[in-house]
């Protein structure tokens, strides 16, 4: 098997337009989340998220582009750019035939569909533009990034709620690792803050009025956000010929279902995911020394992630850090664990290890060592991404320095 690497690395989210902006607010553990701005945002109980402040399209895009790209598309077209940039890869001849993109969303073209709604139903016309499909569709944003950067080779979207970004990026690493393809394009995106977005997940009564505290006792949900993680996956071999900068090396993954509870997690299925991305990478438990919490902020999910890591690592759970930077940026649904990566690359390559912010209250049923409200320095070398979803659908990430 081929092993892989990450050469490139971008993101707009709620902590910064780029990855250089995100990281120094990781370090410095700043909060991204904020008062929502958005047409009839009065009208929500909940008026707060990871909202990107200060993101104009039309200073990125054409008219005619943007008649074709819903936002989670703009903000995945505006990653890619970063993460291709910093690569260094030129995708021609057989690199293009065989590189691919592979990415994850939850939603979509959810601010497409919020905004035609209200054409249809709201102001009463009978036709919408002709683009709305192909703006909407879960699969634009993989599509655009192919036909952008000229890649040929597979590419789909993954579309598994809150694990989505992480099923993505396993898929795109199996792929390199099998030789099928020498480099992919792979990570998340999501853009739901709107009207409709936020109030639909109203409804689900796990959201936060004030902030987003995972793991702390006074907790009392989750919050939502947005935005985009875009990475280059590629093969050492071909990263190393061409002299390419090396981030990290992509070392094991592994996913599994609760198959139990279409919204309540499992600690077994969790507990399996972790495991196997322990096996498959060859990985012994005690050399992990970060993990990038699922982290949610709500009851269930944090004592369930927290049983689960407590079960796999044993007496070694009280040696590891494992933080949610869920706290400062929100939950980016089907983009969150594409964010969530840059932690766990910025633990390897300069170890430092990002806070779980809002901290306040201990709480003995997550008693693993949360890292809390201020960043610290660290030596690891290798550092787990989990990502568990709402259907009990679970990924998670082994990264190795390198």
């Amino acid at each position: 098997m081929k092993r892989v690497v990450i050469t490139g690395a971008g993101s707009i989210n709620a902590l910064g337009h780029d990855v250089p902006e995100t990281l120094a607010a990781m370090r410095e553990g700043r909060c991204g989340i904020s008062d929502l701005e958005f047409q009839d945002v009065d009208r929500l109980a909940i008026k707060i998220g990871g909202q990107v402040k200060g993101f104009e399209a039309e200073g990125h895009f054409n008219r005619q582009q943007m008649t074709l790209y819903d936002r989670f598309t703009q903000f995945t077209l505006m990653a890619a750019k970063e993460a291709i940039a910093q690569s260094g890869l030129e995708f021609m001849g057989e690199d293009a035939a065989r590189s691919g993109v592979i990415l994850g969303t939850a939603g979509g073209g959810v601010s497409t569909w919020d905004a035609n709604y209200r054409t249809v139903y709201e102001e009463g016309k009978n036709r919408v533009h002709p683009f709305v499909v192909p703006k909407l569709m879960n699969n634009a944003a993989c599509s655009h990034v192919s036909m952008e950067y000229n890649l040929k080779g597979p590419s789909y979207t993954v579309s598994t709620a809150c694990a989505s970004s992480n099923h993505a990026m396993a898929q795109a690493f199996m792929m390199v690792r099998s030789g099928m393809a020498p480099a992919m394009i792979t990570g998340g995106s999501e853009s739901m803050l709107c009207f409709g977005g936020v109030k639909a997940w109203e409804g689900l009564r796990v959201m936060s009025k004030d902030a987003c505290r995972p793991f702390s006792a006074n907790r009392n949900g989750m919050v939502q956000g947005e935005g985009a993680g875009i990475f280059v996956f590629e093969e050492y071999e071909h990263a190393k010929k061409r002299g390419a900068e090396i981030l990290a090396e992509v070392v094991g993954y592994a996913m599994s279902s609760d198959a139990s509870d279409i919204v309540m997690p499992s600690k077994q299925g969790a507990a399996r995911a972790i495991s196997g991305a322990l096996r498959d990478g060859g990985i012994n438990p005690e050399d992990v020394g970060y993990i990038n919490a699922h982290g949610t902020g709500t009851a269930a999910n944090d004592k369930t992630e927290c049983a689960a890591v407590a079960d796999v690592f044993g007496p070694h759970a009280d040696e590891l850090m494992m933080s949610s930077t869920k706290s400062m940026h929100g939950h980016l649904i089907g983009g969150t664990g594409a964010v969530e990566l840059l932690a766990c690359i910025m633990a390897l390559r300069d170890g430092v290890i990002a806070p779980t912010i809002g901290y306040k209250e201990f709480d003995p049923e997550c008693a693993i060592d949360v890292v809390p409200n201020e960043a610290r320095e660290a030596k690891v070398d290798v550092v787990l991404s989990n990502a568990f979803a709402f259907g009990g659908l679970n990924a998670v990430i082994a990264l190795r320095k390198i």
